[in-house]
């Protein structure tokens, strides 16, 4: 498998969730057989992850419903029928995506680093979380 397609930005929301239509990519892709082997291994954890224990769901449950769904829409009618969160705990996870790494975390920051040199993105000052340099990687911004 060469041809990598790009799930959707982190950033994009569906009932105001972050990162839930990018990890709904993820396992379409993956039930497809067609998920690139470089997200193979966070499938279902890192972002996935952190939606995951926000929503109180776990991967199990939506690799069922993105298997059992044809659209969007009906992952997105199921996540408002069985995930009670409110605006604020929605926009905690975005605030905590766009702040990892924390300048505090010195084995997060090395990884980024090390992550914007292997892509050849040193030379971009505007990738400061792990969200920019996905969308950058994936020549979004």
């Amino acid at each position: 498998m060469n041809e990598i397609i790009f799930p959707r930005s982190p950033r994009e929301t569906m009932n105001g969730w972050p990162h839930l239509p990018r990890y709904i990519d993820k396992i379409r892709l993956h039930l497809a057989g067609k998920l690139h082997p470089d997200y193979q291994p966070n499938l279902g954890k890192g972002f996935d992850g952190s939606w995951l224990k926000a929503a109180g769901v776990t991967h199990e449950q939506m690799l069922a419903v993105v298997k059992n769904s044809l659209t969007d829409g009906e992952v997105c009618d199921w996540v408002r029928r069985n995930v009670k969160k409110s605006a604020t705990e929605k926009a905690a996870l975005l605030a905590q995506m766009l702040d990892y790494p924390k300048a505090t975390d010195a084995e997060g920051v090395a990884r980024l680093k090390m992550r914007k040199e292997q892509a050849g993105l040193t030379h971009r000052d505007d990738i400061r979380c792990f969200v920019d340099f996905i969308d950058a990687d994936e020549k979004r911004i």
